[in-house]
């Protein structure tokens, strides 16, 4: 915990957490703002698993697009043009009732994603010192997990009272004061891109990369059928508002399994503690098709996300480790692009299973595909000994020396 004290000490540090929190908060209201409003236009499951899954879909297209644009122009115009276009659209899809253009804001909205978290987290590398990385991640991961405990139990409990429209007119202020608060702090616009290797195999050339971005569809599949699925489940069962409460208590808890991460070992290599959460993570993940909507679902959902905190620091130091020089946010963004792509096909096959046949399915699904992407790290894992190195004897007397790369 000293470690954690020591580093929100730091100048600036504090600065960027808190200008990212409104923005933050925003994608966590974001898809469940979807399902609801489109849910209670047309009163389709289904169709709200597809403009959710749409939504997805346009957003992890473009964010490959987005974050090579970051790399090579900086952060200060993309913050910009797209934060005010995000926010206008939210209110435009807010006060639409026809089904078609609902579906088109929705893909239109991911197209045009600002790219908030892309943005932050080269941003650390100037702020914090080396030797302290790790744990800003760690931190970092926290204030994200933290604002997606406040934004599904906020968005649905506006979603489901009296002023419904209110849920996105939250989400669409709380954008655009983020994303202001961002571009005008000085280490955004003064922020230089990292400078390429020159003759430096492409990014999507390295086998490393190859190996993560297979993985990644599985695990995108596996979200995007939780995410559909879980509002889905409480729909029909009767009992919406608990959506927000089971979500709230898996990004708890991601908060907990991030901090864990930040405090293990500095003699355990990034590559050794991914694959021994992940393993943990297909464990608590088996039984989730069993569970109802109620105390079961909640433990169940509590332990996915312990086990999801630890993945994501671990995560982020693997592909900071096997990237090339020069591909700080277009590496991550990249991997988006594909995990992406296979979460908005997950959430649209959720809407349809769960209203044709029972969103236990989707939830069974789910738990295969995060087996099938364990098995492709096992397996794979050769390919990744780039982040199978232990920090020096200097580093592990100073503080936990490893650099870390990120993801909504």
């Amino acid at each position: 915990m000293r470690e954690y004290l020591e580093v929100l000490k730091i100048a600036g540090v504090m600065q960027l957490l808190i200008s990212s929190i409104p923005a933050r908060l925003a994608y966590g209201m974001i898809s469940l703002g979807i399902f609801f409003k489109v849910q209670n236009t047309t009163s389709s499951i289904s169709i709200a698993g597809l403009a959710v899954g749409l939504n997805a879909l346009a957003s992890s297209v473009s964010v490959g697009i987005r974050s090579a644009f970051i790399d090579k122009y900086g952060l200060t115009w993309p913050l910009r043009v797209l934060v005010p276009s995000y926010a206008g659209l939210i209110v435009l899809f807010n006060y639409s009732d026809g089904k078609t253009s609902l579906i088109a804001i929705s893909f239109i909205l991911g197209a045009v994603a600002p790219p908030i978290n892309l943005a932050v987290r080269p941003l650390w590398k100037v702020v914090v010192p080396e030797s302290k990385q790790r744990s800003i991640f760690a931190v970092d991961t926290a204030v994200m997990s933290a604002t997606a405990v406040i934004g599904p139990v906020l968005v649905t409990s506006l979603a489901l009272s009296d002023s419904p429209k209110s849920a996105l007119n939250v989400c669409a202020a709380a954008m655009l004061l983020g994303g202001i608060a961002l571009a005008i702090l000085k280490v955004t616009r003064t922020w230089i891109p990292e400078k390429k290797e020159e003759g430096a195999q492409h990014l999507l050339k390295l086998p490393a990369i190859r190996l993560l971005i297979a993985e990644g569809i599985f695990i995108g599949l596996a979200y995007g059928l939780f995410e559909t699925g879980i509002p889905a489940f409480t729909t029909i069962e009767g009992v919406a508002g608990r959506t927000g409460l089971i979500f709230a208590v898996l990004a708890i808890f991601n908060i907990f399994g991030s901090l864990l991460a930040g405090l293990i070992s500095k003699k355990t290599s990034p590559l050794l503690a991914f694959r021994r959460t992940y393993l943990f993570w297909v464990i608590v993940c088996a039984p989730l098709a069993l569970t109802n909507p109620d105390w079961s679902l909640l433990t169940i959902s509590a332990l996915l996300g312990l086990a999801g905190g630890m993945q994501m620091v671990f995560y982020w130091e693997i592909v900071e480790k096997v990237r090339t020089k020069g591909t700080a946010a277009s590496a991550i963004g990249w991997l988006w692009t594909f995990e992406g792509t296979a979460t908005a096909l997950g959430a649209t096959l959720s809407g349809y299973i769960s209203e044709a046949f029972s969103p236990r399915y989707c939830l069974a699904l789910m738990s295969i595909c995060v087996l099938i992407g364990f098995l492709i790290i096992q397996r794979g894992h050769p390919l990744l000994n780039a982040a199978n190195t232990l920090p020096t004897q200097a580093e592990d007397e100073i503080a936990i020396s490893t650099a870390l790369d990120k993801t909504n």
